[in-house]
């Protein structure tokens, strides 16, 4: 008697609207699923039409398409005699729901609709969706009659349903269902579901990869049973970056871990495991037994197919793996490079793909370079024909920066530039001296705070414009088709009090630093130079950051950022994860941090550090609205395009909040001032 069963998930760079590599990229994780011996395969949310459709959920050529697509997955000899569960979106009775589709053998067997919406952070889907709330029922859904023709069926189960195979029991789970205090798995499980499937669009933040490792296998040890988790990778059309880590575990045990951050568009995962492991170790949970004997029980949709096989006796059992994490300075340096592939990077893992035998990478490599025949052997040699760099230089700047950034450009192997950008500035400056007939000067030269300020911003914003010429045009004056990139470098610290000049060197195409803070990025820039053997970022770690705007003093910098900002970098951190992940405003900042920081700062000065901050943040919070697009890699990041949704006009004098600040200031201050005297 059968017992044993090979299942398979997946992670696929599906992207937003392309439905013909989507269907591509869907039939290829089937057919390997096959080869494997699977005879379920599972893969990511709303694959069909990509997860990052946005508004064009509302489009009925999204529906078209994807039901176009439904068509041809059915009509595919590849997907029979396997159980294949796939992702789109469907209008049932005038509503849209986030469904899963689940067929076999050109019939289909269940339409599962999403019953919890993610609607936090990065994610929007109450926008575009509705959750369905009517637990353990389901309702027929009239097939098109396009669907019709191919499957003989006119209506489906449409609701929360489970599928009974002739040797197990099937449910399914859709990303952030796994994520709420109680999870559809649970009654699942109760209710005698062996196997459980999850279908996720769940993208990289730094550290995440621990906690949906750790719902998982939490999940199945309280629980019993197989759990299957699938998911997006790769760039979908926007910031985020979706880092697959597709799962297999087993009664707290993972069987089968994938790739966190890969090139590779298709990666499936497959694990034989005996349904009687999860039935013996479920009968020893006297606890759940009796929690079961009381569930209400989930609608049954039988299914005529076994995922097991009478003659397995000699197939042999998948075994248990540890889970392999990476830390967040190794997530920094593969994150942001898969991401930036999507656009145009070099990266070390390129060549190492390639030499992998990637075929799919090496086009895209020889497409990018223009030449047919070339395979990219060094990554330095690769990085030589793809990378520019460009050293601006102002008679501020240092001596010792211009050789930092040539030493690294050597080092890396980059077309490096170096230029000087003061003819620029004066050219612009003689403009306004032309017709207001003053001539700007800085602080060091007797000039005001607001000189010294618009003269540090031309030259920003000079260089901004000369980065996108150069962008433009460089290639062009070496012989080559094609232009460039502006790869942006504000980090999210830096952006979240504003200490960037609005449309200067700060703006570009895409930034894959945006969304880390300086505390992680000097991580992996230490990572990089053991790992890579780059010594030139030895100088750069150990110099203080500086922008170098503002005149030298006997020709060393004057000017350094922290002092600048009035704020440290690991301040601004603390200060980043109250405002956004704690959810605090200036009073609740001030009354945490004066507990935190209780050993090392009175409380005026408390109070004097988070007016100081709110002030700045607010004044600057419009030049959030104009952010370069960054990879989002923080969960304090202040991106105002989607993620940190506030508005760009404050009263930056905050005259009601600072006011009970000072209020609790002086009540502190005035105790103390009693315990003092008690003393005495």
């Amino acid at each position: 008697m059968g017992r044993k069963v090979t299942v398979a998930t997946c992670a696929l760079n599906q992207w937003a609207l392309d439905f013909e590599g989507n269907l591509q990229r869907i039939l290829k994780s089937i057919e390997i699923a096959k080869h494997k011996g699977a005879r379920y395969r599972l893969g990511p949310e709303l694959e069909i039409c990509g997860y990052g459709c946005w508004d064009h959920y509302y489009e009925s050529d999204t529906l078209l398409h994807s039901l176009q697509v439904l068509a041809a997955l059915l009509e595919s000899p590849v997907t029979q005699d396997i159980i294949c569960d796939v992702g789109m979106p469907i209008m049932h009775r005038n509503v849209r729901y986030n469904c899963r589709v689940i067929f076999l053998n050109r019939k289909i067997l269940l339409i599962r609709p999403k019953m919890a919406l993610a609607n936090e952070g990065n994610y929007r889907e109450l926008r575009w969706f509705t959750p369905w709330s009517r637990s353990r029922q389901t309702e027929e859904y009239f097939l098109p009659r396009t669907i019709q023709d191919l499957t003989k069926q006119e209506t489906v189960p449409f609701g929360d349903a489970v599928l009974s195979t002739r040797d197990t029991c099937i449910g399914s789970e859709v990303c952030e269902e796994l994520w709420t205090p109680h999870s559809p798995h649970v009654d699942m499980g109760l209710d005698g579901v062996e196997i459980f499937t999850n279908a996720s669009g769940s993208h990289h933040v730094l550290r995440k990869a621990h906690a949906r490792v750790d719902l998982v296998t939490t999940a199945t040890t309280k629980n019993g049973g197989i759990y299957l988790l699938a998911n997006q990778k790769g760039c979908d059309g926007d910031r985020l970056y979706y880092d697959g880590c597709a799962l297999i575990a087993m009664n707290g045990s993972i069987f089968a871990q994938g790739s966190q951050f890969s090139l590779d568009d298709v990666e499936v995962l497959t694990a034989t495991l005996d349904l009687e492991d999860v039935r013996s170790y479920r009968a020893e949970i006297s606890s759940r037994n009796l929690a079961a004997s009381r569930v209400s029980p989930y609608p049954r949709v039988k299914v005529d197919f076994a995922l097991s096989c009478h003659e397995d006796l000699l197939e042999p059992l998948s075994e248990p793996v540890e889970w392999k994490y990476h830390s967040p300075a190794e997530e920094i340096s593969l994150g942001p490079a898969c991401w930036l592939w999507d656009f145009l990077r070099r990266s070390q893992q390129v060549c190492e793909a390639v030499k992998h035998g990637s075929q799919e990478v090496l086009a895209d490599v020889r497409t990018i370079v223009n030449q047919t025949s070339y395979t990219p052997q060094d990554p330095r040699e690769l990085c030589g024909r793809i990378l520019t760099t460009c050293y601006m230089a102002s008679e501020n700047s240092s001596r010792e920066t211009c050789n930092r950034a040539r030493d690294l450009a050597q080092q890396i192997g980059s077309h490096h530039i170096g230029l000087n950008i003061d003819p620029a500035v004066k050219a612009v400056l003689g403009i306004f001296s032309l017709v207001t007939g003053k001539s700007p000067a800085f602080a060091a030269y007797g000039g005001s705070s607001r000189e010294s300020l618009a003269l540090q911003n031309v030259q920003a914003r000079v260089r901004m414009v000369i980065a996108y010429l150069f962008a433009q045009l460089s290639l062009w004056s070496r012989g080559a088709p094609g232009r460039l990139l502006v790869l942006g470098s504000t980090n999210v610290d830096e952006s979240l009090l504003g200490y960037l000049t609005k449309y200067d060197c700060s703006s570009a195409d895409i930034n894959p630093i945006g969304g880390i803070s300086k505390t992680d990025l000097r991580a992996f820039v230490q990572l990089c130079m053991e790992r890579f053997q780059l010594p030139a970022l030895q100088s750069i770690l150990v110099a203080p950051a500086t922008a170098e705007l503002e005149p030298l003093a006997h020709r060393q910098v004057s000017q350094t950022d922290e002092e600048d900002m009035g704020v440290t970098y690991a301040e601004l951190s603390v200060y980043g994860r109250l405002r956004k992940i704690a959810k605090m405003g200036p009073y609740s900042m001030f009354c945490r941090l004066l507990y935190v920081w209780k050993d090392v700062c009175t409380p005026r000065q408390v109070a004097d550090k988070v007016k100081r901050f709110f002030s700045k943040y607010s004044t600057n919070r419009h030049k959030m609205t104009t952010l370069t697009p960054a990879y989002h890699a923080e969960s304090y990041s202040p991106d105002d395009n989607r993620f940190d949704l506030r508005p760009f006009l404050y009263n930056t004098r905050w005259p009601w909040q600072f006011r009970c600040i000072e209020t609790q200031v002086l009540q502190l201050e005035r105790r103390q001032h009693q315990d003092l005297d008690g003393v005495d």
